[in-house]
C-alpha cells in the first residue's frame, strides 16, 4: 500500500511540473509578440537596419556555413581568415620596439595564429587569434586600395571579436593607418605609427570604452589633434563577459555624421562637429592672456554690516558648559580608591633589559573594587549647557554696495581660429593594424572588412556573423533559456511562475506528510481491530506453519534411529538457536509485560500453540 501511495505521489509531482511547463509555454504563445516587438538577441534599445532573420522552420541547411564570397571591387579590404595561406600573405608581423620602456618588455613579441575558435561551430570557420597575454602584439595588412575621404561615399569598418577567455584589462580595437612614408614599412608598425581612425572596444577594470578616435589636421598650421568621441549612454558589458562573437561596425558619412553599432544595434551616433572632445573647430574668441583683474575690483556680494555693534551683555568668554551646581556625589563613591591599578598578575618578561627598555612597570587595569561602586577617584560634578553662552560675536551680513560682479578677462579674437566644416575629409587610409596589449589570451578576430557601402557590409555579416550567432543561440536555446528570456520581456510571467512554485511546494508537503499521517492512522485502526477478535491474523500464519514443520520434524525424529535421538543438544551445531515458536512466545511475554490490555488475547494464542504442539 505504501509503494502505491509513493507511486501516486511521484506521478502527481511529475504531472504538476509538466503542467507548469505547459502553462509557461502557453502563456508565451498567447502573448502577441508581433513583428514590431520581435525580441532581438541583444538588449537595451531599438535595432535599426537589421535584415529579417530566418525562422527555425527554414531548416538546418540555412545555417550551414560557407566562407563569404569576396568581390574585390566592393572592398578596400576584406579577410574572413578561412583561407590561411592567402590570409598569411596579407598580414605583416611587426618587428618594432616600443620607446621609453624597459628593454625586456619593449618588443612586440605577442603570438598570432590562424585557427578555429575554442567553441567550434564549423571547422572551416577560422579567425586571427592573439594567443599570448601580457605582451605587446602588433600585426598589420595593407589595403587593396587606399580609402580616400574626398569621394562622396561613407567609410564602413566592420569586424568580429570573440573574447574567448573574457576580458579584465586590455583592448581589441583596430587602427586605420594613415597613408604616407611612415606606413610604407609595416614591419616597423608600433604605437607611434600615424593612424587616421582608431575604433573598437577596450576595458580595464570598471573602465569600459568603445573607442572612436580620429586625428584631425589643423588646416592652418598642419598640427594633428586626437578627437575622442563622447561615451555612449549605456555601458557595454556583455561582450567582455559572455565569450561569444560580437560584431562591431563604424560608419562615417560625408555629411559628418557617424554611427557605431554592436551586433547591428546602434549604441552611439552623432556628428564629427559636435560630439567630440576637444571639438574640431576652436572658439572664435579667447580670453586675453594680458588682461588682469584690477586691485580695486570688489567681487564680494555681501559684507559685514559696518554699523552693527556687539551688545554690552554679550560675553564671548563664557564657556559652552558648566558644572552642575545641584549635583551631589553618590554615597557609594570611593574617592580614596584609584580607578586604575597595576595588574597584580603581570610579571616582568624574561628578556626585559632595564638599561634598554627602562624600568619595568606592570600595565594598568580597571580597579575591580570600583565595579560594584558608583565610581572611584576624585568626584567631579557633571557638565550641563551654559545658559549664558553665546559664542563669538559677528556682525550680520548685508548686500555689498560696491559689488562689481565676478571679474573675467576680456575676449579677443583667437589667432588660431579656423572653421573646418568638413572634418570627414580626413587623411587617406592605406593599411589596417592591430596594436594591442591584453591580460587575456585567445582574442579572436574574424571577418574584417573596409568598404564604402553599408549594404555590402550588411550582406557580408548576413553570410557570416548572423549565421554563426543564430546557430550558437539555437544550440544554447533550452527550455530554461526560453523561460528566462520570456520573463525579461514580460515581467508578469514571474507571478505565474511563483504561483506554480508555491502550488508545487504545497502539494509536495501534503504528499510527504499528509499521506504518512493517514497511513499511520490506518495502521493504528487495524491494530485496534485485531485486538478485539481472536481470529488468526496474517502475523499468526507463519507461526502456524513453523509449528507444523516442527511437529513433522518431531515425528521424523521419533521414527528414526535411537542413537540420533540420544545425541545431546549441546553437541548439535544449533544448540544456541531457538525455534520461531520460542521467539514468538518470548515476544508474547514481553508484550504481556508492556501492554496489560493485551493479556487475554495473548493467553488465547498461547493455548492454541500448546494444543497444536501436543
Amino acid at each position: 500500500m505504501a509503494r502505491k501511495m509513493m507511486g501516486v505521489n511521484r506521478g502527481a509531482t511529475l504531472a504538476l511540473l509538466f503542467a507548469c511547463g505547459l502553462l509557461l509555454i502557453s502563456t508565451a504563445k498567447a502573448v502577441d509578440l508581433g513583428p514590431e516587438s520581435d525580441s532581438d538577441d541583444f538588449e537595451d534599445g531599438y535595432v535599426e537596419d537589421v535584415q529579417e532573420e530566418p525562422t527555425a522552420a527554414e531548416g538546418d541547411d540555412k545555417l550551414a556555413y560557407e566562407s563569404p564570397v569576396i568581390d574585390a571591387k566592393k572592398f578596400h579590404f576584406a579577410d574572413h581568415f578561412d583561407d590561411v595561406e592567402a590570409s598569411r600573405k596579407k598580414w605583416v608581423l611587426s618587428q618594432a620596439k616600443k620607446d621609453d620602456i624597459a628593454e625586456e618588455i619593449s618588443k612586440y613579441d605577442g603570438i598570432w595564429n590562424w585557427e578555429s575558435p575554442q567553441r567550434i561551430v564549423w571547422a572551416n570557420d577560422l579567425g586571427l587569434v592573439l594567443k599570448s597575454k601580457a605582451k605587446h602584439a602588433a600585426i598589420s595588412a595593407p589595403l587593396r586600395q587606399p580609402f580616400e575621404f574626398k569621394q562622396d561615399k561613407p567609410l564602413v569598418v566592420q569586424y568580429e571579436v570573440t573574447l574567448q577567455e573574457g576580458q579584465e584589462c586590455g583592448g581589441s580595437y583596430l587602427k586605420l593607418l594613415s597613408a604616407g612614408k611612415d606606413t610604407e614599412q609595416l614591419k616597423a608598425f608600433n604605437d607611434k605609427t600615424p593612424y587616421t581612425i582608431m575604433f573598437g572596444p577596450d576595458k580595464c577594470g570598471n573602465d569600459v570604452k568603445m573607442h572612436f578616435i580620429f586625428r584631425h589636421v589643423n588646416p592652418i598650421n598642419g598640427t594633428i589633434t586626437e578627437k575622442h568621441c563622447n561615451k555612449p549612454k549605456n555601458r557595454l558589458e556583455e561582450p567582455f563577459k559572455d565569450k561569444l562573437p560580437h560584431l562591431y561596425q563604424l560608419v562615417v558619412r560625408p555629411d559628418n555624421s557617424f554611427e557605431i553599432r554592436v551586433d547591428h544595434k546602434i549604441i552611439n551616433e552623432g556628428s564629427l562637429l559636435t560630439d567630440f572632445k576637444p571639438p574640431v573647430n576652436p572658439p572664435a574668441e579667447i580670453d586675453d592672456p594680458n588682461d588682469h583683474k584690477p586691485e580695486a575690483w570688489d567681487e564680494r556680494e555681501k559684507i559685514p554690516d559696518p554699523t552693527a555693534h556687539k551688545p554690552d551683555d554679550w560675553d564671548e568668554d563664557a564657556p559652552p558648559q558648566l558644572p552642575d551646581a545641584d549635583a551631589v556625589m553618590p554615597n557609594d563613591w570611593l574617592e580614596n580608591e584609584p580607578d586604575m591599578i597595576f595588574d597584580p598578575t603581570a610579571t616582568k618578561p624574561d628578556d626585559w633589559d632595564a638599561e634598554i627598555d627602562g624600568e619595568w612597570e606592570a600595565p594598568l587595569v580597571d580597579n575591580p573594587i570600583c565595579e560594584k561602586a558608583a565610581g572611584c577617584g576624585k568626584w567631579k560634578a557633571p557638565l550641563i549647557p551654559n545658559p549664558k553662552y553665546k559664542g563669538k560675536w559677528r556682525a550680520p551680513m548685508i548686500e555689498n554696495p560696491n559689488y562689481q560682479g565676478k571679474w573675467a578677462p576680456r575676449k579677443i579674437a583667437n589667432p588660431d581660429f579656423f572653421e573646418d566644416l568638413k572634418p570627414f575629409q580626413m587623411t587617406p587610409i592605406s593599411a589596417v593594424g592591430l596594436e594591442l596589449w591584453s591580460m587575456s589570451s585567445d582574442i579572436l578576430f574574424d571577418n574584417l572588412i573596409i568598404t564604402d557601402d553599408v549594404e555590402v557590409a550588411r550582406d557580408f555579416a548576413a553570410n557570416s556573423f548572423d549565421i554563426k550567432r543564430r546557430y550558437i543561440d539555437r544550440e544554447s536555446d533550452s527550455f530554461v533559456n526560453k523561460v528566462v528570456e520570456l520573463a525579461k520581456a514580460y515581467p508578469s510571467i514571474w507571478g505565474i511562475g511563483l504561483v506554480a512554485i508555491v502550488a508545487l511546494v504545497a502539494i509536495t508537503i501534503y504528499c510527504r506528510f499528509g499521506t504518512a499521517k493517514s497511513q499511520d492512522s490506518a495502521a493504528k485502526k487495524a491494530a485496534a481491530q485485531a485486538k478485539k477478535t481472536d481470529e488468526p491474523q496474517p502475523d499468526d500464519e507463519p507461526e502456524a506453519e513453523a509449528e507444523g514443520e516442527e511437529s513433522d520434524l518431531s515425528g521424523e525424529r521419533a521414527a528414526g534411529d535411537s542413537s540420533k535421538e540420544s545425541t545431546p543438544l549441546s553437541a548439535s551445531p544449533k544448540k544456541n538457536q531457538k525455534s520461531d515458536l520460542d521467539d514468538k512466545e518470548e515476544e508474547t511475554k514481553a508484550e504481556e509485560n508492556q501492554e496489560p490490555a493485551q493479556t487475554e488475547e495473548t493467553t488465547t494464542k498461547s493455548r492454541k500453540r500448546q494444543a497444536r504442539k501436543e
